[in-house]
């Protein structure tokens, strides 16, 4: 009777189904995370996109108004311009860096986003980086070119 008892327990498969299940829900996790983690980092990217053209757009505001009036022609006040970028980059927690050329703005913003799901794994943050370029655009009239222009 002992010999059987010993037979049925060396066929027994009892056991195998808790490992195929741990190793599905690891898995499922796993699965969650790059989904709910990338969905957020893509979020994330597309903010510092956002905000790099926003800096870009607002450093091209600062225009070097004493060279304008001398010369007609535009450029940028690079220490202001460079300043006004990093604020408004900091301003949202990103970090920046701004090239400013004569007429030109450049502004990279790299962006952490915290995991939700992956940090479980060991991945606390994934990082992003993008960038745009603004440059200074002349209105349709300015003031020395009024009377040539036609206006109201």
């Amino acid at each position: 009777m002992r010999r059987k008892k010993r037979q049925r327990a060396a066929c027994d498969d009892s056991g195998q189904v808790t490992a195929v299940v741990v190793v599905s829900v690891a898995g499922l996790f796993l699965f969650a995370g790059l989904v709910i983690d990338g969905g957020l980092a893509l979020a994330g990217k597309v903010r510092a996109a956002d905000t790099a053209q926003e800096a870009a757009r607002a450093a091209c505001q600062e225009i070097d108004l004493d060279y304008l009036r001398a010369t007609h022609h535009t450029r940028l006040n690079t220490p202001q311009a460079g300043a006004v970028a990093r604020g408004r980059v900091a301003a949202v927690g990103d970090t920046a860096r701004v090239h400013v050329r004569e007429d030109q703005v450049r502004v990279s913003v790299t962006h952490i986003q915290r995991t939700q799901v992956l940090s479980l794994v060991g991945l606390d943050r994934l990082t992003t980086t993008t960038s745009a370029t603004a440059h200074i655009e002349l209105g349709t009239t300015t003031p020395w070119d009024q009377g040539t222009q036609g206006a109201p």
